[in-house]
């Protein structure tokens, strides 16, 4: 192995990948060298190479404890404090989150000995000594053995929350649908979930990014999800024209949307919702909410200061005189959050509402600049993306860029440990866009193209554990987006702490065998069963073909349309011939429809996810993987067939959705057999 491929592997930088079983390729060298300059290495040369390489090998050989340890409760302590020379003292203190100090002459002994059992769950700090006078300092993170454990069975609904317009919506959905959402599906269907789209802080801009996979902040939701309304100084706002104006405008963009067509305009929402704001930012608040925001203020610190300073500096503002606007809009988003959850557990769910964790953020966001503090967490010279594989031979290259593992352990994770106890407050559960990433993630340098990146290893171990831990605390599950491309033993990993993966019903085949599709007593139990997603078409247009006929005359075929046409007919012919085997009904398309779903529910998957378009007919997919300008991704409302716009009220009353959902739900309450006996 030579000096370069022997500092990558220390460095956990892959110089070869597999995208098929049987097929290994070479990382190009050239991308190699600029990946580890990424991690501080120097590649200017082979003597610098050499003596990185000299430095980081003794490091590895001598320095008494990794940065980093994971103890799972009720297993043995790590093998390394074991490994500690005799008569090396170790002291635990906590970091922050519980636990207190203990120390011992021999390592380890403070918590193997009778009596004093293992460290409290949270994250500690570890100071060795050994006798030879090398010292160290490790995180310790002590998480439980398991993530909360997922209900025996359970259903809910998949929706992007922008796309879902009430009658009192400015023009995209909000939080206040989303809990009128909640009320619905739980009351009425015996719904257990509501699953949206990442809510996370956007970058400001016109126009602005419409994709929630790109946020500015993953730390910080965005305010332009609150319903005007529900924030309680509106009621004692003195400027009640002034507000009435702004909603008669709000109503006259969600007009355009419901009833002329018009795509959801992000920006020309947050226009309104912002002035609207303004004003009730000037009216006094109560003894009472001005000590809750205090309380918000201090709980989160620093990270809110430094974010609402960000957003001040954005928008062109004083940070010093504007940043408390901006901090308190976070506050309201939090507490109308939380007010969502609420309303999903008073109507019966077993889950409440599933957030969606993004896997990465905007290059020139909150989180990754900072400004004007800076952000040294992220690499900046690449971005995070995927290999070629069988559904994209180019690859892909997503525009995020990547933490640094080096810095992430440096600092025991603490900028993780923030994002997920954040995310955590206001979730029933939280799903995972990409947990591949926790694993590892293909680093693509500046300037060169996806099929020439590099996988980056992280500390799996590590990040799977503070995820246990922030989960535990929260008392939420957690939901593992592990489609595509995944290293082996990962899926393993996950279900092992409680993970659920996600299976969607087109890509479970017998992928070992002759590739047809996979018998539903052969799904797993642990994971999200889904139809489909919003990255792909919603079933009405697969049943139809009609995906095909939108992606030919978008040009984004790659081979003959004909010959697309014509697979995908076979395809979705083998699938209605699955279910009629199964006794299922498919003549029709809403009866197919139904049918699809229960088949899921002949799987063991302990959740169901029922996408909300499908439930009304709606053809159109919400994100059309490939485009930007070509396809309005992100911007659509959901529809019915003919391509309608549909109020949330209209949704509620629609005899197809609530003949769909009423089916699901009789599967659910009545499904008392072993798999495969049962279904809609």
């Amino acid at each position: 192995m030579d000096d370069l491929a022997r500092l990558a592997a220390l460095y956990g930088v892959a110089t070869t990948y597999q995208p098929a079983e049987d097929v290994t390729l070479r990382v190009p060298e050239a991308t190699v060298a600029a990946v580890l300059r990424q991690l501080g290495v120097n590649t200017d040369t082979p003597e610098s190479v050499r003596a990185d390489l000299a430095a980081a090998e003794h490091d590895a050989v001598h320095r008494l404890l990794p940065r980093v340890l994971v103890w799972w409760s009720g297993s043995r302590p790590p093998v390394e404090l074991g490994a500690l020379p005799p008569g090396t003292r170790t002291v635990l203190e906590a970091e922050g989150d519980g636990g207190g100090a203990s120390e011992g002459a021999e390592p380890a002994a403070a918590w193997n000995a009778a009596g004093a059992g293992e460290p409290p769950l949270g994250v500690h700090r570890i100071r060795a000594e050994a006798p030879d006078g090398r010292t160290a300092t490790a995180t310790l993170i002590v998480a439980p053995d398991r993530a909360p454990a997922a209900p025996e069975r359970t259903h809910g609904l998949l929706v992007q929350l922008y796309s879902l317009l009430s009658e009192r919506s400015w023009g995209m959905g909000d939080l206040g649908d989303l809990a009128e959402l909640a009320r619905w599906a739980g009351r009425v269907h015996g719904a257990g979930f509501v699953q949206v789209n990442p809510l996370h802080a956007s970058v400001p801009g016109t126009p602005s990014d419409p994709s929630p996979y790109r946020p500015s902040s993953r730390r910080f939701p965005d305010p332009v999800h609150l319903r005007i309304e529900d924030v309680p100084e509106y009621a004692d706002c003195p400027d009640r024209a002034a507000l009435a104006e702004l909603a008669d405008r709000g109503a006259e963009l969600r007009r355009g949307v419901l009833e002329k067509g018009a795509l959801i305009d992000r920006d020309a929402v947050w226009a309104l919702k912002r002035a609207a704001l303004e004003l009730l930012y000037t009216v006094p608040r109560s003894p009472e909410r001005e000590a809750a925001y205090a309380e918000f203020r201090a709980e989160q610190g620093a990270e809110l200061d430094r974010h609402a300073a960000w957003c001040a500096a954005h928008a062109g503002e004083d940070p010093e005189s504007r940043a408390d606007f901006h901090r308190w809009l976070v506050w309201l988003t939090d507490a109308q959050l939380a007010g969502a959850q609420r309303a999903a557990k008073e109507a019966g769910m077993a889950v409440g509402i599933v957030h969606d964790l993004a896997v990465g953020v905007h290059p020139e966001g909150s989180d990754a600049t900072g400004a004007p503090f800076g952000a040294p967490h992220y690499a900046r010279a690449v971005s995070v993306g995927a290999p070629p594989d069988a559904f994209n031979a180019r690859g892909q290259d997503w525009g995020l860029p990547p933490w640094r593992p080096d810095r992430l352990a440096a600092t025991g994770y603490a900028p993780l440990r923030s994002l997920l106890r954040g995310v955590f407050r206001y979730a029933g559960a939280l799903r995972i866009d990409h947990v591949m990433g926790l694993f590892r993630l293909w680093w693509i340098p500046e300037g060169t193209p996806p099929a020439e990146g590099a996988y980056v290893a992280y500390d799996g171990e590590a990040m799977l554990a503070l995820l246990v831990l922030e989960a535990h605390r929260a008392g939420a599950l957690v939901i593992g987006e592990d489609l595509g491309t995944v290293q082996p033993g990962v899926r393993q990993a996950l279900a092992r702490r409680g993970v659920l993966g996600t299976s969607v019903l087109w890509f479970e085949r017998d992928w070992g065998g002759d590739g047809e599709p996979l018998a539903p007593e052969r799904w797993r139990a642990d994971c999200l069963a889904t139809v489909t997603t919003h990255d792909l078409p919603p079933t009405a247009a697969k049943l139809a073909g009609s995906h095909v006929e939108l992606r030919d005359r978008l040009g984004l075929l790659t081979r003959p349309a004909e010959r697309e046409r014509a697979e995908d007919e076979a395809d979705t012919a083998r699938w209605m011939d699955v279910l009629e085997d199964l006794g299922l009904d498919t003549k029709g398309e809403e009866a197919a429809v139904r049918s699809l779903y229960g088949f899921l529910l002949r799987t063991p998957a302990r959740l169901v996810g029922v996408w909300l378009p499908d439930a009304v007919g709606d053809r159109r997919p919400q994100n059309l993987p490939g485009t930007w300008d070509q396809y309005p991704n992100w911007r659509l409302p959901v529809a019915d067939p003919d391509g309608r716009p549909l109020t949330l009220e209209a949704l509620a009353a629609s005899p197809r959705a609530n003949a769909l959902l009423e089916a699901v739900r009789g599967a659910v309450e009545t499904r008392t057999a072993p798999p495969g006996a049962r279904g809609v």
